[in-house]
């Protein structure tokens, strides 16, 4: 048996009521879609047991459609609960057509509480004040998601940072989170927790690095982060062939095999990147993770994409592409010196970029692919000038 699948457009007011029906099975499965996204076929369905549909583009950019059931939506929005301080009332801060924003709306209706809103258009510090302002005057408690982006904005004005003090918890994913602006918003008050998953476990599964009730985290011998518990997907719609490949079943147990590295200590999960993002230069083996956390950390530095762009002698040159705080290029020999003496000669960036913002996919995460190409024509553009 199948149901109706349904696309709404991706504005929260008209997602609300569709989500609604979705879940409690009075209506068909929902897939919030962006304008700029082409319009699926008519005539879709999913299996019974799906409510909602998110397309995600992955790392690879190839469009994927995952379906999500009730039950692990469901699953995700009770053990969220059960990890914070309970049910709440939410801002929405990202894009609904995304599973983090998708999942705050969902949180809403499940707590029977009326969602709070940005309005729409680029995020701004000053639009974040009044709105979570207004989202934090009521009954408690009050959440957020955003991304380290816009973490970074509301961290920069001190009006923005006194209102996400008002918060009892704010959700940051999407990206790395690197450590010193984690350390930056915890100093100044903001009750910040570190969330890491994807749309294929309904979201962020693992908070600071432990896995939610009924979440099970297991790393390979090559590091491969492996997922299991009431949270996954149930799979790729009219993709059987990354079903097979993407979900396994190993001891009785469904897992999803993710394509990031990470290792366990004691129980938490430390996330190193993803398997294919590994550097090769000069024969030596990169972290582009590990060398964007010590490069976040200098003065000035607001943002980092650490890529390699190709090299005859080195096969691959280690770059660092930043945003700064005054537009300033830091001293490529301090840069340096500070990466090697933590991670050893190899690591260091040959260059460093300075550009405006780094280009991004979906909400927040850093689009290396986009952005080792500017890298490459940059640098391209000074060799021949």
């Amino acid at each position: 048996m199948d149901r109706p699948l349904r696309d709404v457009p991706a504005q929260a007011r008209d997602l609300l009521p569709a989500l609604t029906a979705a879940i409690e099975g009075t209506g068909p499965a929902v897939r919030a879609l962006d304008d700029a996204e082409p319009s699926p076929r008519a005539g879709t369905h999913v299996p019974a047991d799906v409510a909602v549909v998110v397309r995600t583009s992955g790392s690879t950019g190839r469009p994927r459609d995952v379906m999500l059931s009730a039950a692990a939506l469901q699953s995700s929005a009770d053990a969220t609960a059960a990890r914070l301080a309970g049910p709440g009332s939410w801002l929405l801060a990202l894009p609904v057509h995304h599973v983090a924003g998708l999942q705050v709306v969902l949180r809403s209706v499940l707590a029977g509480r009326e969602l709070a809103t940005l309005p729409d258009g680029p995020f701004r510090a000053a639009v974040f004040t009044r709105a979570a302002g207004a989202a934090t005057d009521g009954p408690g408690p009050h959440y957020t998601s955003l991304v380290p982006t816009q973490l970074v904005r509301v961290l920069d004005d001190p009006g923005a940072t006194a209102a996400a003090r008002a918060f009892d918890a704010i959700l940051v994913g999407g990206a790395a989170c690197p450590p010193p602006l984690l350390a930056r918003a915890r100093a100044a008050g903001l009750r910040v927790v570190t969330t890491y998953g994807m749309t294929e476990t309904c979201g962020g599964c693992v908070y600071d690095g432990r896995p939610l009730d009924g979440v099970s985290v297991a790393v390979d011998a090559e590091q491969r982060v492996s997922l299991t518990g009431p949270v996954l997907a149930t799979g790729y719609l009219h993709r059987p062939d990354l079903d097979a490949t993407t979900f396994v079943t190993t001891g009785g147990r469904r897992w999803l095999r993710t394509a990031d590295r990470g290792r366990l200590d004691d129980g938490v999960l430390h996330v190193l990147g993803r398997l294919d993002d590994v550097l090769v230069t000069g024969g030596v083996k990169v972290d582009p993770l590990a060398v964007e956390e010590v490069v976040a950390g200098l003065p000035g530095v607001r943002d980092v994409c650490v890529v390699g762009v190709p090299d005859q002698h080195w096969g691959q040159s280690v770059v660092a592409v930043v945003v700064t705080r005054d537009g300033a290029v830091p001293p490529l020999t301090a840069l340096r010196t500070a990466v090697a003496s933590t991670l050893g000669p190899a690591s260091a960036p040959r260059q460093v970029l300075v550009v405006d913002e780094l280009p991004l996919r979906g909400p927040g995460k850093p689009d290396r692919r986009a952005v080792a190409r500017l890298a490459a024509r940059r640098m391209s553009e000074h060799r021949t000038t």
